[in-house]
């Protein structure tokens, strides 16, 4: 199954790299005035941060996008406060919103010729990293 955003579908090669780094508790501490621990703990109700990220070794690299691709992705996510729908390989979806603060799309253009840049701008792209946060 393919990872799908919004209804486009993305390079097969993405991996969700920051799937684990994130726990749906939140905890505050502090000490009281007699200093006791204080701990509150809630359940979060959304923030999860989706990094999907392409992976490289040498000339090897996992999600690679056309130029049109790519530039239909940055305009899916450039929409102020628009959300779409996230499907994974494995079937699981997610309502989420582009993580602007980090830059939402890492992209870098391929080399004409071995590791010279520039590339050719109509050409394809490796696709570093898409930035979501589950809303």
């Amino acid at each position: 199954m393919a990872i799908t955003l919004g209804g486009m579908t993305l390079p097969d090669g993405l991996a969700w790299s920051d799937e684990f780094a994130w726990t749906a508790t939140a905890q505050a501490t502090d000490y009281g005035l007699t200093g006791a621990l204080i701990v509150e703990e809630s359940t979060r109700q959304a923030g999860r941060p989706i990094t999907l990220i392409g992976q490289s070794a040498n000339n090897q690299h996992t999600a690679w996008m056309d130029r049109t691709a790519l530039l239909a992705l940055v305009a899916l996510l450039d929409d102020p406060g628009a959300t779409h729908t996230l499907t994974l390989h494995d079937a699981r979806t997610f309502t989420v919103a582009a993580r602007h603060g980090d830059g939402a799309v890492d992209a870098r253009p391929v080399p004409r010729y071995g590791d010279f840049i520039p590339a050719d701008p109509n050409g394809w792209y490796i696709l570093q990293a898409v930035r979501l946060i589950e809303v």
